[in-house]
């Protein structure tokens, strides 16, 4: 008995309910993140400073630095603590991945 009354009600909300037209939903487009960090190799021939959208680092020739994955965030130049020209932005594809400073300088 309770089942009937339970379907009979939920047929009956059915009927009566708004209905919605396709072209009125809304997509939300979604980035998923599946590494919380990159690495960033310094492969050039001179040491550099930059800014990693946290803090300032210092790489010499073959060091490496992990980054957090903010997507959007920019990687600087850094010259004696100060931001300097952008060298890229982070993008979900950087994520967990390890990337060469040359390759994202060119």
């Amino acid at each position: 008995m309770k089942v009937l009354l339970v379907t009979f009600s939920m047929l009956t909300m059915m009927i009566f309910s708004e209905g919605k037209n396709v072209s009125e939903v809304t997509q939300v487009k979604k980035e998923v993140v599946f590494g919380s960090n990159f690495k960033l190799i310094n492969d050039t021939k001179e040491k550099v400073s930059i800014y990693t959208g946290t803090g300032f680092v210092s790489l010499n020739k073959g060091s490496s630095t992990s980054i957090g994955c903010n997507v959007g965030k920019e990687v600087s130049w850094a010259n004696k603590g100060k931001k300097g020209d952008v060298i890229f932005k982070i993008e979900s594809n950087h994520c967990g991945k390890t990337i060469k400073l040359s390759k994202m300088i060119d």
